[in-house]
C-alpha cells in the first residue's frame, strides 16, 4: 500500500512544477470547485433544514445512553421556542444549513487544500502531514459528537432546571438556542485538536514534554480562562464542563509530545552519539590536524585569503 502511494501519488506530485500564474489558476480552481460542492451541499441541507432543527433540538430534554444508543427523556417539562422577529426562523434554518454543509464538504476542502499544497512539500513532511490532516479532521467530529451526544443534555438540563426552580418560564428564542448549540460543538470540536497542536509543536521541536509539564499550572488556569471566554453563558457549570476536557487533552498533548516529539541534542547523546562529533569546532580540529603533520603551529600553518598581504 506504501508503495503504491510512493509511485502513484507521491513521486508524480513531486515532480510536479509550474510557474507562478499557473499555481494562481489552479488555486482559483480548486477554489470554484469547493465552493461548488459547498453550495450543491447546502441546497440539500437547506432542504432538510428543518429536520436538522429538530436533531439540533433533541439534547434540550433528552439524555443519551451510551450503553443502549438511545435517547431518553428527561423529567424536564416541553420547553417551547420562539422567534422574536419575522425573519429569524428563515435565518436560523440558513444557519443550521450552512454550518452542515461546511462540516459535510470537510473532506472535499482538506482534499483540495492537500492537491494544492503537497507538491511544496518534501517526502518526509508529506508523510507527515497527511496522517495529521486525516486525524484532526476526525477529531474534529468527535469533539462535536462529544458535544452533542454528552454535553449538551447535562449543560442544557442544568439550564433550564435553574430557571425553572427560580420561577421563570422556560421560553427560549429559537436563535439563541441554535447559536449556543452550534458555538458548543464547534468549540469542543476545537479543543479535541489540542492534542494534535501540541503533536504537531514536538515534531517541529518548538516544544518538548518536559517544557509542557513545567507549564502545566499555568494550562490549568488558562483552561478556565478560555472557557470563560468561549461559553456563551457565564454560569460555572459551563465553564468547568469545558475546561476540564481542555486540560485533559492537555495532559493527552504531553504523552503525545513524549511519544513523537523531536529528538533534542540530549537524547541523540544518550541515544550513543557523541557530544563532541556535533560541537567540534576549527580551533579543536587545529591541534589535531598540526599533530598530524608534525608541525610546531607556525605561521606557515596560515592560509592566506587571497589578494592580502602576508599576516
Amino acid at each position: 500500500m506504501f508503495e503504491w502511494l510512493e509511485e502513484k501519488v507521491f513521486k508524480p506530485l513531486e515532480d510536479k512544477k509550474m510557474p507562478i500564474m499557473e499555481h494562481l489558476h489552479e488555486l482559483q480552481w480548486r477554489l470554484t470547485r469547493t465552493v461548488v460542492v459547498m453550495a450543491g451541499i447546502f441546497l440539500v441541507t437547506f432542504f432538510y433544514a428543518d429536520t436538522l432543527v429538530n436533531w439540533i433540538r433533541v439534547p434540550l430534554q433528552n439524555y443519551f445512553i451510551p450503553g443502549s444508543l438511545e435517547w431518553v427523556p428527561s423529567d424536564l417539562p416541553k420547553v417551547p421556542f420562539v422567534f422574536l422577529s419575522p425573519a429569524e426562523a428563515l435565518f436560523q434554518n440558513i444557519k443550521v444549513a450552512a454550518l452542515f454543509a461546511l462540516v459535510l464538504a470537510t473532506p472535499q476542502i482538506l482534499w483540495e487544500t492537500w492537491q494544492f499544497v503537497v507538491p511544496g512539500l518534501h517526502v518526509q513532511e508529506r508523510r507527515f502531514t497527511g496522517p495529521f490532516v486525516a486525524i484532526s479532521w476526525v477529531a474534529f467530529y468527535l469533539g462535536l459528537a462529544f458535544a452533542f451526544f454528552i454535553v449538551l443534555p447535562f449543560a442544557l438540563h442544568f439550564l433550564i432546571s435553574y430557571g425553572l426552580n427560580a420561577g421563570f418560564i422556560a421560553q427560549i428564542s429559537i436563535a439563541n438556542y441554535v447559536g449556543f448549540t452550534l458555538w458548543f460543538m464547534m468549540v469542543f470540536g476545537m479543543i479535541f485538536e489540542v492534542p494534535l497542536v501540541l503533536t504537531l509543536m514536538a515534531k517541529l521541536g518548538w516544544v518538548d514534554a518536559p517544557l509542557l509539564k513545567k507549564y502545566r499550572k499555568w494550562a490549568f488556569l488558562g483552561s478556565f480562562l478560555f472557557a470563560a471566554i468561549l461559553t456563551p453563558t457565564p454560569d460555572p457549570f459551563n465553564q468547568c464542563i469545558m475546561a476540564l476536557p481542555m486540560y485533559f487533552f492537555y495532559e493527552v498533548g504531553i504523552i503525545s509530545a513524549r511519544i513523537f516529539g523531536k529528538k533534542n541534542i540530549h537524547e541523540d547523546a544518550e541515544s550513543g552519539v557523541p557530544a563532541s562529533a556535533t560541537a567540534m569546532t576549527p580551533s579543536r580540529m587545529k591541534p589535531a590536524a598540526q599533530a598530524a603533520g608534525g608541525g610546531g603551529g607556525t605561521d606557515d600553518d596560515y592560509v592566506n585569503v587571497p589578494g592580502a598581504g602576508p599576516r
